[in-house]
């Protein structure tokens, strides 16, 4: 083998669709209406697959009173060769990013919330207590997800309330019935089902 494939790499960089990044300002929602939040996260779902870019995931980080979208993200699994490339985990690094501070809560526009497609998969619900969200807004549920054909991993079954008690509120099933129908057009298209 060479001392190139030897080489231990020193960055991870991963990068959102260019149709999204182009559309960027048309990213918007109703201030205070978590449901108007909810359908642009369905939006940007069904546009990445229909662009055939990635997962049938959306999430943004916004601040629901002013109506401000902090981030914008897709799941980029396989076009970014990243197990860790959800939705919810891009959304929250960029905002994290945009801010260069690891604590949403300390940033100028909190308290922020997460609004995700589809409820948190193990990894993701992992990630939401230090990334210092204060809510999170669920569309579809970990069933529809599954009924999909994706594995959500394990998760509690009491994580509404594991994260109530850290402070974090959170709804769940918000417009459930378009972000599911997002779930069964991308399982019907025949596009990849990443499990291991």
């Amino acid at each position: 083998m060479s001392s190139e494939a030897h080489r231990l790499r020193s960055d991870v960089t991963l990068q959102l669709p260019r149709w999204l990044t182009a559309d960027a300002r048309r990213w918007t929602f109703e201030p205070g209406e978590p449901a108007s939040a909810m359908a642009l996260a369905i939006e940007l779902a069904r546009q990445n697959v229909e662009h055939q870019t990635g997962g049938p995931f959306g999430a943004l980080v916004v601040s629901l009173a002013s109506g401000e979208v902090v981030s914008a993200a897709v799941n980029c699994v396989e076009a970014q060769s990243c197990s860790c490339a959800h939705a919810e985990i891009m959304a929250l690094s960029l905002a994290q990013q945009r801010y260069a501070q690891w604590n949403l809560a300390t940033t100028p526009h909190a308290p922020l919330t997460l609004v995700t497609s589809a409820e948190p998969c193990a990894m993701c619900l992992g990630a939401i207590p230090w990334s210092g969200v204060q809510h999170v807004i669920c569309g579809a549920t970990k069933a529809d997800v599954e009924a999909a054909g994706f594995d959500e991993g394990a998760r509690s079954s009491l994580w509404v309330d594991e994260l109530n008690e850290r402070g974090i509120g959170v709804e769940v099933a918000c417009l459930r019935a378009q972000a599911a129908q997002v779930l069964m057009a991308y399982a019907q298209s025949g596009q990849t089902i990443y499990n291991p």
